[in-house]
C-alpha cells in the first residue's frame, strides 16, 4: 500500500485541498501522520470521491445518465495525469535498458578483443610446440645414429 501526501492525492484525484479536508473530517478517507506529515491511503475511500448522485444514477438501470461537468473534467484530468506518469515511467525504463544495452555491448567488445589475443597466443604457442617437437625428433635421430656408430665401433 502506498500512502500519498495531500498534494499528491489532490493531483491524483483532481480534488481541491478543501474537498480533501472535508472528506477526512467526515471520515471518508484513511489517513496517518508520519514525521509530522499527513498521509492518505488512496486505495481506501475511493468510493467517497465519486459523487453520491453519480452512485445513485449508476445503481439505477436507466438509459440516461447525467454527470456533472466538473466530475467529467476531474476524471479526464486524473486519467491524463495517470497516463503521463505511465509514459514517464516507460521513458525511464527505456533509458535504463538503453544504458544497460550499451554496457553489455562494451563488455562484449572487450571479451571479443580478449578472445582474439588469446587465439593469437594459442597459435604462437602451437607453432613453438611444433618447432620444439621437430628439434626433439632431430636430436633423437642424431643420438641414435651416434650410439649406433659407437656400438658398431665397440663391437668390432
Amino acid at each position: 500500500m502506498k500512502w500519498m501526501s495531500d498534494s499528491e492525492y489532490s493531483e491524483l484525484t483532481g480534488l481541491e485541498l478543501s474537498a480533501i479536508e472535508d472528506l477526512i473530517e467526515r471520515g471518508k478517507l484513511t489517513t496517518k501522520n508520519e514525521n509530522g506529515t499527513r498521509l492518505i491511503d488512496p486505495s481506501k475511500g475511493a468510493g467517497s470521491v465519486v459523487p453520491a448522485q453519480l452512485k445513485e444514477l449508476s445503481s439505477r438501470n436507466t438509459k440516461e445518465m447525467v454527470v456533472q461537468p466538473e466530475f467529467v473534467e476531474k476524471t479526464i484530468g486524473t486519467i491524463i495525469n495517470l497516463h503521463e506518469k505511465v509514459l514517464d515511467s516507460k521513458d525511464e525504463t527505456i533509458e535504463s535498458i538503453k544504458s544497460e544495452n550499451t554496457l553489455l555491448k562494451e563488455a562484449l567488445h572487450s571479451l571479443q578483443e580478449l578472445y582474439e589475443e588469446d587465439r593469437k597466443t594459442i597459435h604462437t604457442l602451437q607453432e613453438q610446440l611444433k618447432l620444439s617437437q621437430q628439434e626433439v625428433e632431430f636430436m633423437r635421430r642424431k643420438y641414435k645414429l651416434m650410439w649406433n656408430k659407437t656400438i658398431e665401433e665397440h663391437t668390432s
